[in-house]
């Protein structure tokens, strides 16, 4: 569980858009957009799934929303960076399209980053 308060923080930026997935009564996760003008490039960021709720796709279909989102910017690709050990949500990310970026965009994507993240992006097919 997270404080509201650090939750509220994180809307502070304005390049930060938020978004839920729920049912009328349920919160089943939440993720972020990060759009940024200057570097025209779109990360997915923050994706949670509700621990009650996980293993039976809301992750797979949050970030297919998110995607649906991130397409109507004008960017070409979609990143987002995601913990090494984190199979379940390498897998979930594979499956929706996103492949790691190269070894040399990992190292300076990397730089400045609490830890070595696996960067991942996704190609914004606008059909």
């Amino acid at each position: 569980p997270l404080p509201l308060e650090v939750v509220q923080r994180w809307h502070d930026d304005p390049n930060v858009h938020p978004y839920v997935l729920s049912t009328e009564a349920t919160l089943l996760g939440y993720g972020e957009l990060w759009v940024d003008a200057v570097e025209q490039e779109v990360e997915l960021a923050r994706l949670i799934v509700a621990p009650a709720h996980r293993g039976q796709g809301i992750g797979s279909a949050l970030v297919r929303l998110l995607l649906d989102e991130a397409r109507r910017t004008a960017y070409p690709c979609a990143f987002l960076r995601v913990f090494p050990d984190n199979h379940v949500a390498i897998t979930c990310y594979r499956r929706a399209g996103f492949t790691p970026v190269s070894l040399v965009d990992q190292q300076a994507f990397n730089h400045g980053q609490p830890m070595d993240y696996l960067w991942m992006c996704c190609v914004l097919d606008r059909q």
